[in-house]
């Protein structure tokens, strides 16, 4: 199989100049707040916009050429894994995050919008460095790929191609026809949406900073945060609720919130898998609400606010924290874990299996069920009122299939390398759903630090795979991809 290679180099040398002039864009933090680690983020600023420029202009000449389908996989996959390996050098230049396993993971953790963290003392950290780890979430919970087919103008048909690899899970007809003014629409809902928080989270008292910190990694439902207490640092009730808000919004597939904001709210009601999110989130937050109430009925808002922002949290794969859900009970520690195999709509910025998925196996269980009493009945399978195809169902028992096996045989490594069996399926959980954190000993309160070196690769590998949905990553691991002609 031979592959569009300049063309594939072509795309990621734009993509590394991209890196570079976001990178740029943390030298002003250290510079106004007198830290010298503006040297270092400018210095791998430079490196990623020479090497990139240098991969541009050796292959510029093949940019109009058009991508197949298997250099859109290739170029996907080996982007996300090429970002973060230049992604890290702000880290290991600056010494801010030592070794180059702990650079590593906290990279990928930022752009794959997981969350999980190694570190011991966030608040140590210089501000550029801070912001640059923030960016990296913003950056990732859109995807750059999405990015640069919005704003790259010979990437026409292979922009597609691009596109659906990236997001397999956008539906990309629900915008506009065109795939490079879908990715631009796209980037306007999530650029808009994170500037109207910023200034909402400045007004409740973050201070500016703060502010465009949380404002990035709220509407990527990353989880990143720069104070050791996560969100749980700030008191105030009314950013903890607005936090709240804008994780849900964020996990609320993005044609929906197109339809929104032109005040179509019909669509959004009557739109099936929302509906389920919506009173998923809501059930789940009076269950445990009223288990906790049980035990002590003394601060119920208090109490209320929690739940609801843990529940939301784990759901949408944001992985912020104002407490440590695995101090409540174990019914709720369990709860929460199984949490972490849901995710929230297709089409958002979160991340896991998605609710779509688990409502169509749902249906097609109980259809098969049906089948069983009424052999000679035909039973059509319907979501959003929309007959689903057999080779949809087919795709999503194949997803199911491999999500289980990652996670078991992901399970087993993490022990072989040390680890403790809760900690393990913890760890794996949350890396694999891009959640942030997990049980055991990365739970809430604690991080990734105490994960072996070995370990820490490997959990990566797991936040690309859950990064971009099993299949896109996978499929370049298998020998049909290279043979197939």
């Amino acid at each position: 199989m031979r592959f569009n290679l300049k063309v594939i180099g072509n795309i990621i040398g734009i993509l590394l100049m991209i890196n570079g002039f976001l990178m740029l864009t943390a030298v002003p933090f250290g510079i106004y707040h007198v830290e010298s680690s503006w040297k270092g983020i400018l210095l791998s600023s430079l490196i990623n916009s020479a090497i990139g420029f240098l991969l541009y202009s050796s292959t510029k000449n093949n940019q109009n050429k058009d991508l197949r389908k298997r250099d859109g996989y290739l170029i996907v996959t080996s982007s996300w894994v090429i970002m973060s390996f230049f992604g890290m050098i702000p880290y290991i230049l600056t010494g801010q995050i030592p070794g180059i396993a702990n650079a590593f993971f906290e990279t990928v953790s930022g752009y794959t919008t997981t969350g999980a963290t190694i570190l011991d003392d966030i608040e140590s950290l210089d501000h550029g460095i801070l912001y640059w780890r923030s960016l990296t979430q913003w950056i990732g919970g859109m995807g750059i790929i999405v990015l640069a087919v919005a704003i790259l103008p010979f990437l026409g048909i292979g922009g597609m191609q691009l596109f659906v690899a990236e997001a397999p899970g956008v539906s990309i007809d629900k915008l506009q026809p065109r795939i490079k003014e879908t990715a631009q629409r796209l980037w306007q809902i999530y650029i808009s949406f994170t500037v109207v928080l910023f200034f909402i989270l400045w007004a409740e008292g973050m201070d500016s900073f703060q502010a465009v910190n949380h404002a990035m990694t709220t509407f990527a439902t990353g989880g990143f945060s720069t104070k050791n207490a996560s969100i749980g640092y700030f008191e105030s009730p009314l950013i903890q609720y607005t936090i709240i808000l804008f994780m849900f919004i964020s996990a609320t597939n993005f044609t929906l919130t197109y339809f929104a904001i032109n005040l179509n709210f019909k669509k959004v009601i009557n739109n099936e898998e929302f509906r389920i999110y919506f009173f998923f989130i809501l059930i789940l937050t009076l269950i445990v609400f009223l288990t906790l109430l049980g035990i002590d009925s003394s601060y119920a808002e208090e109490t209320f606010r929690s739940v609801l922002f843990s529940v939301v949290s784990i759901i949408t794969t944001t992985g912020f924290t104002t407490v440590d859900f695995t101090g409540w009970t174990e019914f709720i520690t369990i709860l929460f874990f199984v949490l972490m195999f849901f995710g929230a709509s297709a089409g958002s910025t979160s991340g896991g299996i998605k609710i779509v998925r688990h409502v169509i196996l749902l249906k097609n269980s109980y259809n098969e069920i049906k089948k069983q009493l009424h052999q000679s009945a035909v039973f059509t399978l319907k979501f959003n009122n929309n007959k689903v195809p057999q080779s949809v169902v087919t795709n999503i028992l194949a997803f199911m299939m491999l999500y289980v096996v990652i996670f078991s045989l992901g399970s087993i490594i993490m022990t072989i390398l040390g680890v403790d069996f809760i900690t393990a399926i913890g760890s794996v959980a949350a890396t694999l759903g891009n959640v942030g954190p997990g049980i055991g000993d990365v739970g809430p309160a604690s991080n990734f630090n105490s994960i072996p070196n070995a370990g820490k690769y490997f959990l990566s590998l797991l936040m690309f795979i859950g990064r971009l949905e099993l299949l896109t990553f996978l499929m370049i691991l298998t020998p049909v991809f290279w043979k197939y002609n």
